[in-house]
């Protein structure tokens, strides 16, 4: 039989693990609700607090749902569906994705057919990668975070500054992501600017937010900014690429 990326066991697959996740979701809710009753929380509080929890999941998702047409091009729906449905993110699984297509003489976003050896392979890279970092949860965070906390203890500004040196870090790494194609702009080749752009409007879009929210006072506002950076930014990407390529 002939392999297909959008098989309907594929779907299935994906869909009996993603139903999963969903009823662990709706299991912990109605733990954390109950909770909060018996510890007398009010319910203005709960309110709010799910009212937040369902902007940045609810919003967020319109540019999930580009994310996985974006994927779907190479590796079908079920696999960016699952990936980005559990523990992905746009940003690593393509970087994930077009190193492993890279490694097999590849080109991400060609649309070539992909067999089946080449689809477990992409499959594995962007699966066991990512779970590097659940592994290392249980066997250094609690070691990291007592480290963490003896140093606040001696000294709270060094605290801070190291805590916030490890985010920069952390996101320098997509940063440089953003940037890297930019040297093939010399030779005439300008679609290594359009991640610059896009770049830019997302960051464009937080800054008015973070204006409007400070001048007029509505702190609703913030909790909008990062889905509408998200959905705005990869919406510039559209015109940008019809632009720039």
């Amino acid at each position: 039989m002939e392999f297909s990326v959008n098989s309907p066991v594929l779907f299935v697959l994906a869909a009996i693990i993603i139903l999963i996740v969903l009823l662990q979701s709706v299991f912990f809710l109605l733990k954390a609700l109950k909770r909060a009753r018996e510890i007398g929380m009010e319910k203005s509080m709960l309110r709010k607090t799910i009212r937040t929890a369902a902007i940045f999941t609810i919003m967020p998702a319109v540019a999930i749902v580009v994310s996985v047409m974006t994927l779907s091009k190479d590796l079908g729906l079920p696999l960016p569906w699952l990936r980005l449905s559990v523990v992905g993110s746009l940003s690593y699984e393509t970087i994930a994705a077009s190193n492993a297509e890279s490694a097999m003489g590849l080109v991400f976003g060609s649309g070539t057919a992909l067999n089946a050896s080449e689809y477990v392979t992409i499959a594995l890279v962007m699966t066991a990668s990512i779970l590097v970092g659940i592994w290392l949860v249980p066997l250094v965070c609690k070691r990291q975070l007592g480290g963490m906390l003896k140093m606040e203890a001696k000294d709270k500004k060094w605290s801070e500054l190291f805590q916030s040196s490890l985010f920069i870090g952390m996101i320098s790494a997509f940063v440089g992501y953003v940037f890297c194609d930019v040297a093939g702009v010399g030779g005439g080749n300008l679609s290594g600017l359009i991640p610059v752009f896009v770049f830019f409007v997302s960051a464009i879009v937080m800054a008015v937010a973070g204006i409007l929210s400070k001048k007029t006072g509505w702190r609703g506002i913030t909790d909008y900014a990062l889905p509408a950076s998200l959905i705005l930014g990869m919406a510039s990407a559209i015109p940008l690429t019809a632009w720039l390529s």
